[in-house]
């Protein structure tokens, strides 16, 4: 049977093109703002929450959500305190979130709670609930980077001078923070908790290796994402192999063409 007839990986293929706009877009903000690890802190917490909403039988990627969106707060706030060692917010956020998700699902043993689904991705059992949250999550991001373009250029590269102009960086930082909670969430299913970051970042780092301005970048961002993403799961579909990790590997060799681009380029 031809794979694309299949219901299951016709469902797998429009969550995975949805989030394959917005996780690169939304790293590309982190990574011009230095917070690249931040997809692994809040990934990390958003699995305690699917831990948690398996316990209280409640959905388990909404509970996730509202973990990672309280995390984002904590994590501005911790920022704000050490903002010399900001990294130090996401290393303790991440260390709670581990630590809580260990013990959640150590609790739910007994009622056959698997975590490796969201630790590696499960994208080939998304039901239409999960489409739902992700086409939700998709529409918002796009929506809210849409209207504050200008705002996000500008606090991605001169934070400082944002906040001399007027800008209210502070909300700004927490806006970026919670959309950022809101993408990882949606796509822990997909590619997992331990993979997402990569979503989040290597497209980035094709992007800025190809780039010459702000919107070639933002367009690069989001071809790489779904070049890789949707090819992912093809060869993984085809090869049976693990969606994540083909889709995280793909990544890599794309941004390896994109150095190897950059070199010619820059020797031309």
């Amino acid at each position: 049977m031809d794979l694309f007839t299949m219901e299951f990986f016709q469902r797998a293929l429009i969550g995975g093109a949805l989030i394959a706009v917005t996780a690169p877009l939304m790293g590309l903000f982190l990574v011009l703002r230095r917070l690249a690890m931040i997809g692994d802190t809040l990934s990390h917490v958003s699995i305690a929450g699917v831990a948690l909403g398996f316990l209280v039988g409640v959905y388990p990627i909404a509970v996730g959500l509202l973990f990672a969106v309280a995390a984002s707060f904590v994590i501005e706030k911790l920022r704000k305190t050490y903002r010399t060692y900001a990294e130090l917010s996401l290393a303790i956020i991440m260390s709670g979130g581990v630590a809580l998700a260990s013990i959640l699902f150590t609790l739910g043993k007994g009622f056959n709670l698997d975590p490796n689904s969201y630790w590696f991705g499960s994208i080939y059992t998304l039901d239409d609930a999960d489409l739902l949250v992700i086409a939700a999550v998709t529409a918002i991001v796009l929506a809210v980077v849409g209207l504050n373009r200008k705002a996000l250029f500008l606090l991605s590269f001169d934070e400082d001078a944002a906040a001399v102009g007027g800008l209210p960086v502070r909300f700004f930082n927490v806006m970026i923070s919670i959309l950022t909670a809101l993408v990882i969430s949606a796509a822990i299913k997909i590619v997992g908790a331990l993979l997402v970051s990569a979503l989040l970042t290597v497209p980035a780092a094709c992007s800025l290796a190809l780039s010459r301005s702000f919107k070639q970048a933002v367009a690069i961002v989001v071809i790489v994402g779904e070049a890789a993403v949707l090819a992912g799961l093809w060869i993984a579909g085809v090869w049976n192999l693990a969606p994540g990790g083909t889709v995280v590997l793909l990544l890599i060799l794309l941004l390896i063409a994109s150095l190897t681009v950059r070199t010619r380029m820059a020797r031309v």
